[in-house]
């Protein structure tokens, strides 16, 4: 008898169990439609009130379109490369009308071969005076390559405002100047700290966007 009536019990529970389950999925099931009805009727309400809310509701939804099928990395990464890709060309522009300048300077002083020499002489040293003097004022960090810095920060150590945007202006103007006076000196291994200061700056900038994931905890610039 006793044992007939626990089996009983048992079987009981299982079906109650499995009715309240089924009630609460349904229940759930509704709550997520007023849920969606409640939100669809707060996105026309405000559509009503604002009549940039469509091409807010837009962008919102292409965000989360690329975020699902493209993903947050990749779309950082191609917005990374035209951006290096700009500074690149920027500053292979700038470069080159230094040293346009040099000769134009030089071809219209052909009547005083002093002048020439002068010139000649002055217009370099000026441009790398300018680019040590701006560059130790306003950014000391940025003096150097870079890499060995840049090996120190992916080792976990935090340089004090060494990924900052007065650091990006002072390394990209520095570099230019140097390189449009003429000095036999490349920009691969300074290209290394401009773009880890790129890439430090966009993620900043995508921060909000992407709901916080490109936080820069190791680029905050803290006093090591």
């Amino acid at each position: 008898m006793y044992g007939r009536y626990t089996q009983e019990l048992g079987v009981y529970a299982k079906e109650e169990a499995a009715r309240l389950r089924d009630g609460g999925v349904r229940d759930g099931g509704g709550l997520r439609r007023n849920t969606s009805v409640r939100s669809r009727a707060a996105d026309l309400l405000e559509y009503e009130k604002d009549p940039c809310a469509k091409c807010h509701m837009c962008a919102s939804r292409c965000q989360k379109f690329l975020i699902s099928r493209v993903g947050e990395d990749w779309i950082f990464l191609i917005l990374l490369g035209l951006l290096m890709a700009l500074v690149s060309w920027v500053m292979d522009y700038a470069i080159a009308f230094c040293q346009e300048a040099q000769k134009w300077m030089y071809g219209g002083l052909d009547s005083n071969m002093l002048l020439q020499y002068i010139a000649w002489v002055t217009y370099p040293v000026v441009l790398i005076t300018f680019s040590a003097g701006f560059t130790q004022i306003l950014a000391p960090q940025a003096v150097g390559s870079g890499i060995p810095e840049m090996k120190t920060i992916l080792r976990g150590v935090v340089l004090k405002e060494y990924l900052t945007f007065k650091t990006f202006v002072a390394k990209v103007i520095g570099l230019t100047c140097a390189l449009g006076s003429g000095m036999p000196l490349g920009k691969e291994g300074p290209f290394v700290h401009v773009a880890s200061l790129c890439a430090a700056l966009l993620s900043k900038v995508m921060a909000p966007l992407f709901g916080g994931s490109y936080m820069e905890e190791p680029f905050e610039g803290s006093k090591v």
